[in-house]
C-alpha cells in the first residue's frame, strides 16, 4: 500500500517544477494553499454525500471514487506544505493499539 503513496508523492513533488498549463496538480500549486484547501473541502463534502448514498443504495463505487479524490487532494495539500505521506503513516503507526480516548486525551489543547 505505501508503495502507491510513495509513487504519488514522487509525482506530486515532480509536478512542482512543471508548467501549470500541462498539469492539474501544478495549477493547484500555482493557485496556492487556499485553493488546495478549497478543493479538499469540496472533496470532503462529495465523499460524505457518496457515503450516505452508498448506505441507501448498497453501491459503493461512488464512495470509493470520491474517497480516492479526497485522499489525493490531501496528498497535494501535504506536498504543498512540504510533507511526505510517510509522516501520516508514522502517526497512524504511533496510534495503533492505542485507545482513541487515550490518544485524544494526550493531545495538548489548542
Amino acid at each position: 500500500m505505501s508503495d502507491t503513496l510513495n509513487r504519488i508523492a514522487q509525482v506530486l513533488e515532480d509536478r512542482k517544477g512543471t508548467n501549470a498549463d500541462n498539469s492539474y496538480v501544478t495549477s493547484l500549486y500555482h493557485k496556492g494553499l487556499n485553493k488546495i484547501l478549497e478543493k479538499l473541502g469540496e472533496e470532503s463534502i462529495e465523499t460524505i454525500i457518496a457515503a450516505k448514498d452508498a448506505q441507501i443504495s448498497g453501491d459503493h463505487n461512488d464512495v470509493i471514487y470520491e474517497t480516492a479524490d479526497l485522499w489525493f487532494h490531501s496528498l497535494v495539500m501535504l506536498a504543498q506544505l512540504g510533507q511526505h505521506p510517510q509522516a501520516v503513516l508514522d502517526e497512524l503507526d504511533r496510534r495503533f493499539g492505542l485507545s482513541g480516548y487515550t490518544e485524544k486525551a494526550s493531545r495538548t489543547s489548542i
